[in-house]
């Protein structure tokens, strides 16, 4: 092998006539006669070699019978290529290298899939050969996207006193959230590890012990259905800060993610960044990420309804709807195909009404009289051509159903810009959910978010109605980060854990050096955890989360590649003093 002089990426004119070495894959062999064109391949780029039956009379066989992906070393010198034959799309476009010597490296086997065409294989396929898909431009773009963001957060929080600091990945298994992923000591039989599913009781330690700025690129963990945006194991960025409040949180991460976006995609972010409470955000959009790229915002129509003869909306909770405009184009088979997927999401139905040529028609049209069709229009600013959507039911399936409409009716009309990036923060969020099959209330964050000061009282006699300290940051409908001031209150602390159905004992057995550690002089901290896999996927401008995570795992949580997970020996087992069931 000739040690490289220079990578396929780099070589222009300001090189011509100097003796270079690269080496690379073969990307495409070209015969010309006694003229062999070859593109040659490397994570910088390519750059054309010329190989002359006259300077390899034995071995221009060999090099008639390069194929896609053999590795070859190649010496020779750097030529200006004739003026009709500059690539402009390649950086190295202006120039060629005349071979003198060569080296075949390694021949490749025919190839399962074409790696010039992605689409060319289905996705569990390319996961197999991933090492295969990997050597594809676009996966080696984002693979660099998500290494200059590593660089860009890193930079950041540096230069503002954050210290890096590591947390353990064995630790105890505690509840709330998903499921722990376990780990069977070999030396304590009977007893597990839990494989982190955020360092949340670790960073308010490190909180306690004096490090008041911490952060920490992380792998978490999570044993949950899985998504598109998902992944069993996953990367945060983990963020703790000690005295502060919400505008201390809200300033210092709009500054990350505007220095991460403005260095890796040369994108400059609004300053100050937009906030709407939870509840706004789901009366508003029907979403707790609302993507404000388009608008369609959700408008009570009530009022309207009971004055309509549509008795079916008379005696429900809450009826809301939107205007599509130009969507009275769409097909009945196409509305029933949305009301379908509405029922996924408790919804009974979709109604509709289209209007056109100054009147409505259609749907549920002829409940409505004439007069008060005039009030809706002016009230909604309809015209000629549009559609109005409604849903009616509690309001919780009203709203979050016609979020799932929303996004829906924005994907078939292209209504999102995937370069344009909208942030926005959601704050105000319920202190609690309630568990209707199990009769409790469950932490809507996590069990260490402290309720605001004015609803601590509502604690005692109406928690349901208490809101928290909690805040996520969201961009186009995806959450991308999500954080709370914590309490540093034991007392606070233990109220919140006996309405999450944990008495004092219990508190202690799964959290209690975090319970111990608050009595000793805890100060008031509070943080955010970015989830970086789709961060970078936001930058690469990609939906599906396996394209920026080198070695992913399918939606089945297996990786295809090195088929894991796996059956293990039994002597294995032994040692650990398991034994399976079935």
């Amino acid at each position: 092998m000739f040690k490289r002089t220079h990578t396929c990426g780099e070589l222009d004119r300001s090189f011509v006539d100097e003796i270079v070495k690269l080496n690379g894959w073969v990307n495409t062999v070209r015969l010309h006669g006694k003229i062999v064109f070859v593109d040659l391949r490397d994570r910088y780029g390519k750059t054309q070699l010329v190989f002359d039956e006259n300077s390899f009379s034995e071995d221009f066989g060999k090099i008639k019978k390069l194929s896609i992906e053999d590795v070859i070393s190649i010496k020779g010198f750097v030529n200006n290529r004739d003026d009709s034959s500059i690539n402009p799309d390649m950086k190295t476009g202006n120039i060629e290298i005349i071979v003198s010597e060569f080296i075949i490296l390694n021949e490749s086997s025919p190839l399962p899939f074409v790696l010039s065409d992605r689409s060319s294989a289905e996705e569990q396929f390319r996961l197999k050969y991933r090492y295969l898909e990997l050597r594809i431009e676009e996966l080696q773009k984002n693979l660099m996207f998500r290494h200059d963001t590593y660089q860009a957060t890193r930079d950041y929080l540096s230069k503002n006193n954050f210290l890096e600091i590591e947390t353990p990945i064995l630790m105890k298994s505690t509840p709330e959230g998903a499921r722990d992923y376990l780990v069977p000591s070999r030396l304590h039989h009977g007893k597990f590890y839990a494989l982190p599913q955020s360092p949340q009781i670790y960073k308010q330690i490190l909180m306690i012990s004096g490090y008041d700025r911490y952060f920490q690129i992380v792998k978490c963990f999570r044993d949950e259905d899985l998504r598109a945006d998902r992944q069993p194991e996953f990367t945060q960025i983990d963020i703790e800060m000690s005295f502060v409040d919400e505008e201390d949180i809200f300033s210092n991460m709009e500054d990350l993610t505007r220095a991460i976006f403005s260095t890796v995609k040369g994108i400059e972010l609004p300053n100050p960044f937009p906030r709407i409470t939870y509840r706004d955000a789901m009366e508003l959009y029907g979403s707790d990420k609302p993507d404000t790229r388009y608008d369609m915002k959700l408008i009570d129509l009530k009022l309207f309804t009971d004055k309509s003869e549509f008795n079916a909306f008379s005696s429900v909770e809450s009826v809301r709807g939107f205007v599509v405009k130009t969507g009275a184009k769409y097909s009945r088979k196409f509305i029933d195909e949305l009301t379908e997927e509405l029922k996924k999401h408790k919804a009974k139905g979709l109604a509709w009404i289209k209007y056109q040529e100054g009147k409505f028609i259609g749907g549920i049209s002829k409940f409505f009289s004439e007069s008060l069709q005039v009030e809706i229009v002016e009230y909604l600013k309809i015209n000629d051509g549009d559609i109005l959507f409604m849903v009616g039911d509690s309001n919780d399936i009203v709203c979050k159903s016609l979020g799932k409409l929303r996004n829906l009716i924005a994907e078939k009309e292209g209504l999102a810009n995937k370069n344009n990036y909208k942030p926005i923060w959601v704050t105000e969020f319920p202190m609690f959910d309630y568990d209707e099959e199990n009769k409790r209330f469950i932490a809507m964050h996590h069990p260490f978010t402290a309720p605001r000061e004015e609803d601590i009282d509502k604690l005692d006699n109406s928690p349901a109605m208490a809101l928290s300290r909690g805040y996520d940051l969201t961009m186009n409908g995806h959450e991308i980060a999500g954080g709370s001031i914590r309490i540093h209150s034991p007392k606070i602390q233990k109220k919140i854990f006996s309405l999450l159905g944990l008495s004092h004992e219990q508190a202690v057995e799964k959290f209690g050096f975090l319970v111990e550690a608050l009595q000793y002089g805890a100060p008031p901290h509070g943080g955010i955890a970015f989830g970086f896999d789709r961060l970078v996927m936001l930058l690469a401008g990609t939906e599906n989360i396996r394209d920026v995570i080198a070695f992913p795992k399918t939606t089945s949580a297996t990786s295809l590649m090195d088929e894991s997970p796996n059956y293990v020996d039994g002597s294995q087992l032994d040692e650990l003093g398991l034994s399976l069931k079935g």
